[in-house]
């Protein structure tokens, strides 16, 4: 009888009081105790209430009912089909729904019912990998930003390549504790990319010097990304780099003039299809020879022979011994490598030139603001001294 009361009533009330009277028949439903046939009743209501013309009833049977498991499956799966600021307290909240139907929701629904089921809490592998492949970009910022949510590495990478370009995304994939190398240098390449392609939009610099400072930014930034990279992890790294095709002879000449003997090592054993171990022997054997039939094998190009060589020698007569760790270009390494290359008799050395040029700039310039900084913290050591006195 007050069921059949209440279903009069909201015939003629104004919306407003529509939506408080439905949240309190839901929570009387969920939270009463009430006859068999009470109940009855009362979820028949709510069903017939699933088409009130008003979306504030709507929206109040679903926050009323969103988190409960004793809420009647037919409601909630309607409710998720709704509006999306009607379907988004279900989708987030309901323990109703299975893997199957949240998947089935995001390949059908909006990007806010997309970001609302990236907001579950625990939210499993499957759904997780459903919304990295399918998902809006802020659907899946909301997942990245969920630290209960499980998400397996492939599903990171596919987000990497729908939506890395964004900022808010590489923001949030970066603060990320479980990403890995690779996916952090993929992100690195993206930036670059990214702002190679605003320089040249805006007309600040044309497009061949744009690409390149992008790409000899984002090998500065690889190094420096393998420096701080656990050793049983680069190998990884140095495969995604070669799949990328990333691997150049410039990345790896690079890492060998910033002291990253590892990461020059691993890069080799890749290359050459060798055991890095082996790869190891031959780079320290003092005899020579070795290392120059590594060199051919792993197809490098034959004219940055004589960097790679004079980079060895000056590895083993402890010349690494600068400033910066094995992130830094070193200064007077570059400048014995550059004389080398310019005093020798082959062809075709004119880019090694040039990008040993570049080196010795970027070497410089490091070095001056390292000098900078030390100059800085020793005035603020003075004069902290000299406040406390």
């Amino acid at each position: 009888m007050i069921v059949r009361d209440f279903l009069d009533w909201v015939r003629t009330a104004p919306a407003g009081k529509r939506a408080e009277a439905t949240s309190a028949l839901a929570r009387a439903y969920l939270y009463s105790d009430l006859s068999r046939d009470d109940l009855a009743a009362a979820e028949g209501a709510m069903l017939m209430l699933l088409d009130d013309p008003s979306p504030l009833v709507r929206r109040a049977l679903a926050d009323s009912l969103a988190a409960s498991p004793s809420a009647p499956p037919a409601i909630v799966l309607a409710l998720a089909e709704d509006q999306p600021q009607i379907a988004a307290p279900v989708l987030a909240l309901s323990p109703l729904f299975v893997d199957a139907d949240l998947v089935d929701a995001l390949a059908t629904g909006s990007g806010a019912a997309q970001a609302a089921i990236a907001s579950r809490a625990a939210l499993p592998l499957a759904v997780a990998a459903a919304l990295a492949e399918v998902g809006t970009a802020e659907a899946c910022l909301a997942l990245l930003e969920n630290r209960t949510a499980e998400i397996a590495p492939f599903s990171i990478d596919r987000m990497v390549e729908r939506h890395g370009h964004l900022a808010s995304i590489r923001e949030a994939m970066l603060g990320r504790s479980d990403l890995s190398s690779a996916t952090r240098q993929t992100l690195v390449a993206k930036l670059s990319q990214t702002l190679a392609g605003f320089v040249v939009q805006r007309e600040w610099i044309d497009g061949a010097n744009a690409r390149r400072i992008a790409r000899e930014a984002c090998e500065k930034a690889t190094v420096t990304l393998a420096a701080a990279t656990p050793t049983t992890e680069v190998r990884s790294l140095i495969r995604h780099l070669r799949e990328s095709r990333q691997l150049t002879a410039g990345l790896i000449l690079r890492a060998m003039l910033s002291g990253n003997v590892i990461l020059f090592e691993e890069a080799l054993a890749e290359l050459a299809d060798l055991p890095v171990a082996h790869v190891s022997a031959l780079v320290h054997d003092r005899a020579g020879s070795p290392f120059r039939a590594l060199f051919d094998k792993a197809g490098l190009p034959a004219s940055s022979y004589p960097a790679f060589e004079e980079a060895i020698e000056a590895m083993r007569e402890g010349e690494l011994d600068e400033p910066g760790g094995a992130a830094q270009l070193k200064r007077r390494m570059i400048e014995r490598v550059l004389t080398r290359c310019e005093d020798a008799e082959l062809d075709d050395l004119a880019p090694l030139l040039t990008l040993l040029r570049r080196f010795a700039t970027e070497a410089a310039r490091e070095e001056a603001r390292l000098f900078r900084d030390e100059l800085v913290a020793d005035d603020f050591e003075d004069a902290r001294r000299s406040a406390a006195a």
